[in-house]
């Protein structure tokens, strides 16, 4: 469905098109196929709304926030079963997705209040300066499949605090997951026009009216570094504003002074979180030598337990891939390995015992011997695909780290703390955990470095990337 100014199409002017479940194949629901057309007047009604809402108070748009956040909450159970069914995720690691949703809805319910300007003290005895922070005016979102709800509400809740109007366009493969966020923020009273939603089965026409319409001051996307650069380039046209969170290539550096047990744990839950479809799963982990084999030992015995199947069943921990090309490069980046020289320790081939035929599901599998002539160490995997490499000294591994045009996460185990802090402050990337595998929250700046992405999200950062700066000059 679509949601514009306020009212529901069930049709868009294509029709609509079938939304599938990638564990069985099962068509579960139909979305709305909206256009061009439907673009337009989406951002049409933004417009006609940003005065209004702009112009209310931070303590009013904070309080259509809370009531997000409360109903939400209410309805996070179905919320998260809807995911599973969707997106493919077990359905505990779907009912995190739905809390950390919530979280950004409260957090920004909170930083709406706390949009300071500031005074600066003038060279003239005669001059004041005020500095402003106004709301950048109607806002395009283009969000993932992989974090279907949380992505929205991680862009929607800071437009919406900062006094923006928006319009959101999902991801293709989750458009069900949105209609049920935006059904809560239609609940929460959010007036007609300040958030529209607009499903489509081909992004191009959509992105192509954001980039084009000059009502759009600000475009927002989580995706791939590919489309990012696209985007990027045509937004430059119209020098519109533009936050990008792309693609990582994460490195997990375990070195010889902590327990390689309690490491090898940590990569785990990390590398296949998601299914290995995060942005921030570590794409290659790097052993120092004299811990590689208790820490492959361990690393090995938790993978092979990992049970792969439909995500509303107990104990499944391992969900499918969103699609058939996503199957096919994960395939591809294994095959391409072991042509190389590494050897697979396990997995390494698609499933399809049990009914997993139906679905994209591919065994969680371990890597040895990586090179970084090969391709799973240069490209993004986007999959449950653990590359091991030795090292030998703390030098040889932050130049390995950094070897990447990525810069998104990076991960450290160690107990040394100068050693920590050495190697924080030499890796090259927007987010590092030191001993965590979890550096993330509502509360903190999410971004990447280089090729990774433009901007933050969350955290008193997220709310600037909505906000345009006033420089007010008074003579007295």
């Amino acid at each position: 469905m679509l949601y514009i100014d306020g009212t529901w199409r069930k049709i868009g002017g294509n029709g609509t098109f079938p939304v599938h479940d990638p564990a069985t194949g099962e068509a579960i629901g139909q979305a709305a196929d909206a256009g061009r057309r439907e673009a337009g007047e989406a951002v049409t009604a933004a417009l006609r709304a940003f005065e209004g809402w702009s112009a209310r108070t931070a303590y009013e748009r904070s309080t259509y926030l809370y009531r997000a956040y409360r109903i939400m909450t209410e309805r996070s159970e179905d919320l998260a079963r809807l995911m599973t069914r969707e997106q493919g995720k077990p359905i505990r690691a779907a009912r995190n997705e739905v809390r950390y949703a919530t979280d950004f809805l409260l957090w920004f319910a909170e930083e709406a209040k706390r949009n300071y300007g500031e005074t600066i003290p003038a060279p003239r005895a005669d001059q004041r300066f005020l500095v402003l922070r106004q709301p950048v005016g109607v806002v395009a979102a283009i969000t993932p499949w992989n974090y279907p709800v949380s992505m929205i509400t991680r862009k929607v809740a800071p437009a919406l605090a900062a006094g923006c109007t928006v319009v959101v366009k999902p991801a293709e493969q989750t458009p069900l997951c949105a209609v049920e966020v935006f059904r809560v923020l239609e609940e929460a009273g959010v007036p007609p026009g300040v958030a529209n939603l607009v499903t489509a089965r081909d992004p191009e026409p959509v992105a192509a009216e954001f980039l084009e319409n000059p009502a759009v001051a600000k475009l927002t996307f989580t995706g791939s570094t590919e489309v990012g650069k696209l985007l990027a380039r045509a937004a430059a046209d119209r020098i519109q504003r533009v936050s990008l969170e792309l693609g990582g290539h994460a490195p997990f550096i375990v070195f010889d002074d902590v327990d390689p047990a309690h490491a090898a744990k940590g990569a785990a839950l990390v590398k296949f979180l998601n299914t290995g479809q995060a942005c921030i799963c570590p794409n290659r982990i790097f052993v120092q030598r004299t811990v590689a084999e208790p820490f492959l030992e361990t690393l090995v015995q938790r993978v092979s337990r990992l049970r792969a199947g439909c995500g509303l069943e107990e104990g499944v921990s391992i969900g499918p891939l969103v699609d058939r090309a996503a199957l096919e490069k994960v395939d591809r980046q294994v095959r391409d390995a072991v042509a190389r020289g590494a050897r697979v320790v396990c997995g390494g081939r698609r499933l399809t015992d049990d009914g997993l035929d139906r679905g994209w599901f591919y065994a969680p599998t371990v890597l040895t011997g990586v090179t970084p002539d090969m391709l799973i160490y240069r490209e993004e995997t986007f999959g449950p695909i653990a590359p091991v490499l030795v090292f030998d000294d703390e030098e040889q591994v932050v130049e390995m780290a950094n070897d990447t045009t990525y810069g998104l996460a990076a991960y450290v185990y160690t107990r040394d703390l100068s050693r920590a802090l050495r190697t924080v402050e030499r890796l090259r990337f927007g987010i590092v955990g030191v001993n965590d595998i979890n550096p993330t929250a509502a509360a903190a700046p999410f971004g990447g470095w280089k090729e990774s992405g433009l901007g933050r999200e969350g955290g008193r950062e997220g709310l600037l990337e909505y906000l345009e700066t006033k420089l007010v000059g008074f003579s007295i």
